[in-house]
């Protein structure tokens, strides 16, 4: 009789304990879509060799972002919210994108449905004012099951693969002043115990021991859902559009469920129509 009466108590605390809900999949991508404007042929703000897409051209890419179906896009180099709701159409997305006064801004596109904060641009990334380098995108997402802080970058261009501390190019020196700047948003939302995610075109290559991502770390743990892996995109390469986790969000990604979204279509023209960049996705599975 005392151990049917310890089992009905059992059974009783277990009916009394509040449910846990369940985990929710979030699909997170990062898209550089290159060039993407509105502009026509030889406007002053493009460079000369820039060829803007038509609008069949975009139509294609938004076709490629329903195929994508992501939860939250990171973009970068999109010429304000008009033509980006040409992508990401205002029925399925809700747009935000830096305040920075260059054609090239980065953004997110975040599914109708999930309820987002807007932070302050890390305008730290543009290294002071009059500078063409882009500001940072930084927004909470406010889950069932707490907080979580995406930050999406478009980083210097042209030090891929250089050593970081003994390059002389003035990209790798530009680099090397952003880093800092990542290091310290990562050291603030680690203080905040909040998890976090940075996404975006980071334009490094970071396998090995690279110095830019050994530094991103030097400021927590990270995880980084690229690592070890080539990207299947044009031909193939590694991956400098990265998707890289931080606090608990570490915990939370499914590192198997990195996805590189290959355009059908092949071939030089092909890629300078659409994007010289495929769209990379992973799944989050974030408590509920």
């Amino acid at each position: 009789m005392k151990q049917i009466a310890a089992l009905l108590l059992m059974l009783l605390a277990l009916a009394a304990a509040p449910a846990t809900g369940a985990a929710e999949t979030l699909k997170l991508s990062t898209w550089n879509l290159e060039w993407l404007t509105a502009r026509p042929p030889g406007d002053p703000a493009l460079p000369p060799d820039v060829r803007p897409k038509t609008a069949a051209d975009i139509d294609r890419l938004r076709d490629y972002a329903g195929l994508l179906a992501a939860d939250v896009v990171a973009f970068q180099e999109v010429d304000g919210p008009a033509v980006a709701a040409r992508v990401f159409p205002p029925e399925r997305y809700v747009l935000h994108l830096t305040s920075d006064g260059v054609v090239q801004r980065v953004g997110f596109a975040v599914r109708r449905g999930l309820r987002f904060t807007a932070n302050p641009d890390l305008a730290g990334l543009t290294l002071g004012p009059g500078s063409r380098l882009r500001s940072g995108a930084d927004i909470t997402l406010d889950l069932p099951g707490g907080r979580l802080r995406l930050l999406a970058v478009h980083l210097k261009t042209g030090c891929r693969e250089d050593a970081l501390a003994r390059s002389r190019r003035g990209q790798c020196a530009t680099l090397r002043m952003q880093l800092p700047v990542l290091q310290g948003w990562i050291a603030q939302r680690r203080a905040e115990g909040v998890p976090f995610v940075l996404m975006g075109d980071f334009n490094r290559w970071m396998d090995g021991r690279d110095a830019f991502y050994a530094g991103l770390s030097q400021s927590g743990p990270l995880a980084r859902a690229t690592e070890g892996h080539f990207s299947p995109c044009w031909g193939g390469g590694g991956f400098i559009d990265h998707i890289i986790a931080g606090g608990a969000a570490r915990g939370w990604m499914r590192a198997d469920t990195l996805r590189v979204l290959v355009f059908r279509e092949q071939g030089i023209e092909w890629k300078q129509r659409l994007s010289d960049h495929c769209p990379v996705s992973v799944q989050f599975q974030v408590p509920g």
